[in-house]
């Protein structure tokens, strides 16, 4: 009866208690070719005359001094004529400066994807940038359940993403 006692002690001493214990992996492959693009701004057309102490001429358009634009089809193109400045009052200060840029050509359509899933002839503006689409060459990947997933490169323009999470949960 002596050796009985220490394990009836311990019996009555510990407390009952339920533990619930989960694991959890979870496999996941995500493999991305990125599809091709084109962002193109249309620069637009200007031109500006300035003077001061100066008389203009802008010949062949509409009359308006230090104007020497005509209006067309596509917006605004710059007229052929010619500005001519002259002096208002002999001997007083002056000043004249004209400036013009080109603008774009109006463009309505763009270019259809090729075979490849690449804009090969893309219609740019003045600002423009371009970016090609992936090929997917041997690009693959793999889940198993016995292990860890894999993947495999493809051509550029390309992601594979292989990704294992394991979870370890001890509830009491």
């Amino acid at each position: 009866m002596k050796n009985l006692i220490p394990f009836l002690l311990l019996a009555l001493a510990a407390p009952a208690s339920a533990i619930e214990i989960r694991s959890t992996i979870v496999d996941s492959v995500q493999l991305t070719v990125e599809g091709p693009a084109v962002q193109s701004t249309r620069m637009g057309h200007s031109y500006s005359v300035s003077g001061d102490g100066v008389t203009t001429t802008d010949g062949t358009t509409s009359g308006v001094v230090g104007n020497a634009v005509l209006m067309t089809s596509d917006g605004f193109t710059a007229a052929s004529a010619t500005i001519t400045a002259s002096q208002a009052t002999s001997g007083d200060a002056f000043s004249f400066s004209s400036s013009y840029t080109q603008g774009d050509a109006l463009v309505t359509s763009q270019s259809q994807l090729s075979a490849n899933g690449r804009v090969d002839t893309p219609n740019l503006y003045g600002s423009s940038t371009q970016s090609q689409g992936g090929n997917a060459g041997s690009l693959a990947g793999t889940l198993s359940a016995t292990g860890v997933p894999t993947v495999t490169a493809g051509g550029p323009g390309t992601t594979a993403i292989g990704q294992r999470s394991v979870e370890l949960s001890v509830f009491r």
